[in-house]
């Protein structure tokens, strides 16, 4: 049974760490993303997203309460005495609203950036930290006084936060790598904060090739954080897909006192991927690791005291297994988790967030639209059972392209989905030697954001619609014959993304006008032309190397440009400054040689703003 509440104030919200916010869908969809427990553990408080809405679900008769919400959630935490929520939500104008659970009232309201998600509150319950992901930071709030406080830089998209027991360190997870791509190391961190000092302790390198960070949690001590990520292998041209050759799926492990990364640890099997690691908790009692597994509807339920024991040993230089003979080499062990893990296939589509009360894990299944929940003991026989959320409408074409995209039984041993090139169909940083245009000549990944609208596609213009593309993706890099219908539905998706707002389209207007005046001063406008600011042509540019010095490069638009660093063909250029000086090779893209450094951040604040 499901009830709908209508009331004139916002009630119950919750949480999520958001794979499709900007995407336009039929708002009948529940898409729930993520849990939290009530603090007697009687309720399941669940995010439903493209609903905008959120069920508190009654685990003794499986009954639940949806409550409208004016925006999409995109985040939630129990304040420490278990008598609200705080919910982030809403995107270029997000906002952390405290819900009285007693009342079921929406007490405050405070702004909290852009993409708000993952609020933490501090163990005094006075203090709230929430990601602001499109801001690259952290605010921090007063919960007392309802003011902000402090917003602490971080890299590159927070998306997932945990703070100790003793509220000194807050951990986050920065979803995708920062800085150029063309070398010879590219991987996201994890940042570690002081909060005494509100400033950033230490970024905590995670293995090259680490991108897609979406899940993170502490040991019940706090000593070590927890996080989840692709970790893909870039270096590789992408010739076969057998033992993870072009993605893998990890766990990492932080040493949070130290500061340091103590390894890494693959969650796929020698012959079966488990992609797209979603989220992660630890069991109260410290005895599991959970693992959701987004791209292949299952959780991973680790040994947690038996993993530190085998990544002691091999740190003492004890060889412990025929792969694993010193510390360096266990983020390539596929085997490394046999016996200290169990692979749960669960009755749905796209777990995402998960929660635990007893031995009993439940998970979000955003494509499915209901909840899984399995008993993880391991002296009980597992049986996944779903539990209803409420009636699901049919899935539209689009929506069905969305799950596709998603879901990595599509790929060859399940290694990866669409999405863990395209992170929330974007780029991952990272850049690829596909064969589509030969071999030995990476490129960055690009954004699928309009791409059936700015023919040709691909870097270099290869392919010459979208439509292409998405089937030779599913031929060449998911290494899969499909039927032409889940091409069709691909498309049907990725034809239906929305631009996300810039945080930078109001930060600066006279900058952003003077800039306006340069792109066209110097004659930017003449190939970035059009709605998309491009002329669908390809040119020599000058940015081509070795073997690829006389090629030729498709115009990018440049829609949400601020969103996809790096840039150029290689991903050489961290930043828009840096496309616009030493990426401009003898002015071949643009008159900017003579423009002055205040005139250079004007044209890059213009850029920053579409």
């Amino acid at each position: 049974m499901r009830v709908c509440v209508k009331k004139t104030v916002l009630c119950l919200v919750a949480t999520a760490v958001l794979g499709s916010l900007a995407v336009a869908e039929d708002p009948a969809y529940l898409s729930p993303v993520a849990l939290v427990t009530s603090a007697d553990g009687t309720n399941l408080y669940v995010a439903e997203v493209t609903a905008k809405q959120v069920a508190s679900y009654r685990i003794a008769d499986g009954t639940s309460t949806a409550v409208p919400l004016p925006e999409e959630p995109s985040g939630l935490a129990l304040s420490p005495d278990g008598s609200a929520l705080y919910v982030s939500a809403g995107g270029a104008s997000g906002q952390v609203y405290t819900v009285d659970l007693l009342f079921g009232a929406v007490t405050s309201s405070l702004p909290a950036g852009h993409t708000p998600v993952a609020p933490v509150p501090s163990p005094d319950g006075k203090t709230l930290y929430v990601c602001k992901r499109f801001n690259n930071a952290i605010g921090v709030i007063d919960l007392e006084s309802k003011t902000a406080v402090a917003d602490i830089p971080v890299l590159r998209e927070p998306v997932a936060a945990a703070l100790t027991p003793d509220g000194k360190w807050l951990c986050v997870a920065n979803h995708l790598p920062a800085g150029a791509s063309d070398g010879a190391y590219t991987a996201a961190v994890v940042s570690i904060i002081d909060t005494s000092g509100l400033s950033v302790a230490a970024n905590v390198a995670l293995p090259n090739g680490s991108t897609g960070l979406r899940g993170l949690c502490l040991s019940p001590d706090g000593r070590y954080a927890y996080v989840v990520h692709i970790l893909g292998r870039y270096q590789l041209p992408t010739t076969q897909l057998e033992r993870g050759w072009m993605n893998t799926n990890a766990l990492s492990i932080i040493d949070v006192a130290e500061k340091t990364l103590v390894n890494t640890v693959l969650l796929d099997s020698v012959d079966l991927g488990a992609a797209n690691p979603w989220g992660v908790l630890c069991a109260a009692d410290g005895a599991y690791l959970c693992v959701s597994h987004a791209g292949t509807h299952e959780v991973s339920v680790i040994d947690r005291p038996a993993l530190h024991d085998k990544l002691s040993r091999i740190a003492a230089g004890e060889a412990v297994s025929q792969v694993s003979r010193t510390a360096e080499d266990v983020p390539n062990d596929l085997s490394f988790l046999v016996n200290l893990r169990r692979r749960i296939k669960l009755p749905g589509n796209g777990p995402r967030g998960i929660a635990m009360l007893g031995t009993h894990l439940y998970a979000a299944q955003y494509f499915s639209g209901n909840l899984a929940v399995v008993d993880i003991d391991p002296a009980v026989r597992p049986r996944p059972q779903s539990l209803s959320l409420g009636e699901q409408p049919e899935r539209t074409l689009a929506r069905r392209g969305e799950m596709l995209f998603n879901d990595a039984d599509m790929c060859f041993q399940q290694w990866q989905s669409c999405a863990s090139c395209h992170p929330d169909a974007r780029a991952d940083g990272l850049n690829w030697d596909l064969l589509n245009d030969g071999m030995g000549n990476p490129k960055n990944t690009k954004s699928m954001l309009l791409s059936h609208a700015t023919p040709p596609v691909m870097i270099s213009g290869v392919r010459d619609k979208a439509e292409t593309a998405v089937r030779a993706g599913i031929k060449y890099i998911q290494f899969a014959v499909r039927p032409e219908e889940d091409a069709v539905a691909i498309d049907q998706y990725l034809k239906a993304l929305q631009p996300t707002p810039s945080p930078f389209a109001n930060l600066d207007p006279p900058a952003i006008a003077r800039g306006k005046a340069l792109f066209d001063r110097a004659r930017c406008h003449t190939c970035h032309s059009g709605p998309y600011h491009t002329d669908l042509q390809q040119y020599r540019v000058g940015t081509g190397k070795d073997r690829q010095a006389d090629w030729e490069f498709d115009t990018p638009m440049l829609t949400e440009l601020w969103r996809t660093a790096p840039y150029l063909h290689d991903g050489r250029a961290a930043t828009i400054e840096a496309v616009l000086t030493a990426g401009n090779i003898d002015d071949q893209h643009g008159k900017t040689s003579d423009l002055t450094q205040a005139e250079i951040a004007d044209l890059a604040a213009f850029l920053r703003s579409l």
